[in-house]
């Protein structure tokens, strides 16, 4: 999938260079990604889940811990960013670190590792990513800026929490007797599906004409490219790896989180960047790197998060 990924880029590379893809029509389209694809995304990875009680409970799980490591995350980001100099590009670093591709690579992944329930669990893990999106995320971009304005409506109601809530509900509607067979009629999730799958191709096309407006070796000559590859992809997966096993950590729970820490960078990192004027090609930069990295370092997160599990560390057992 990363390897997928890297060829779309490079096709956005071309587009860029050959301005088929111009600072116009990339904002155009960064904007029919936020506005529209990401809430159908939300709205069709909730509901491909059938109702249970044991699925409710995983499902709160995954929405539970993907609340909480994103908060952490935040915290965390906040104080590793400090010394940027560049203010919108600390705060891009800032995104970049707390937000992973939970989406287009955290699935299919989490699917193969865990065959059962992976695809499930990450769904509502991709929930949890999508509210703080429009909370966490838009109050990094919105630090310092008069012209967008954070309010109690816009923290509670946006196209993160708006879009998880009617997932929910039609998640939810099997739960009530009379109701125990509904499913979404096929057109509206075929629908569903068509808008959601926009959000990858269409953001690494924009990170591949994004980063053509710089040369790459201004791109790769970047320390702040690579402390954020190191954070991301290393450092951070590996140490909440053996916080969480010592805590006692189920071994489904230390693989999937400390794998969802070591994913690249969210794509909506380029997207946010560039609806909101911050450093887009420094956000397509930062996608694209870690995009580009991933492909050695995420078979060594897995890896080293199973010989984790194999330890006999842990202090207490949790979930």
């Amino acid at each position: 999938m990363v390897l997928t990924m890297f060829v779309v880029l490079i096709v956005g590379f071309i587009l860029g260079k050959t301005r088929i893809i111009d600072e116009v029509s990339s904002k155009g389209l960064s904007r029919l990604i936020v506005m529209v694809a990401q809430p159908a995304l939300i709205i069709s990875s909730i509901t491909s889940a059938k109702y249970s009680l044991d699925n409710l409970k995983l499902a709160l799980l995954g929405l539970g811990f993907s609340l909480a490591m994103h908060c952490i995350l935040a915290l965390l980001a906040r104080i590793l960013c400090m010394r940027i100099k560049s203010f919108d590009e600390r705060k891009i670093t800032e995104f970049a670190i707390v937000f992973g591709n939970t989406g287009f690579l955290g699935i299919p992944l989490f699917s193969v590792l865990f065959p059962e329930n992976g695809a499930f669990v990450s769904s509502f893990f991709m929930a949890g990513f999508n509210i703080l999106l429009w909370i966490i995320g838009l109050g990094i971009i919105a630090r310092g800026r008069d012209d967008i304005k954070l309010t109690a409506k816009k923290i509670f109601i946006n196209k993160g929490t708006v879009a998880s809530l009617i997932g929910f509900i039609i998640f939810l509607v099997p739960a009530i007797p009379a109701c125990s067979s509904f499913e979404l009629p096929t057109f509206l999730r075929t629908a569903l599906t068509y808008i959601s799958g926009l959000c990858t191709p269409i953001s690494m096309l924009l990170a591949g004409a994004l980063i053509a407006r710089k040369s790459l070796k201004t791109i790769f000559s970047s320390a702040k490219i690579y402390y954020l590859i190191l954070m991301r992809l290393a450092l951070i997966p590996i140490i909440f790896c053996f916080l969480l096993k010592i805590f006692g950590f189920s071994d489904f729970w230390v693989i999937f989180l400390t794998v969802a820490l070591g994913l690249p960078s969210a794509t909506s990192t380029i997207t946010f960047a560039e609806v909101f004027d911050t450093s887009p090609e420094y956000a397509a930069q930062c996608v694209g790197a870690t995009t580009l990295f991933s492909i050695a370092t995420m078979p060594c997160v897995v890896l080293l998060a199973k010989w984790i599990c194999s330890l006999n560390i842990s202090l207490l057992q949790l979930f």
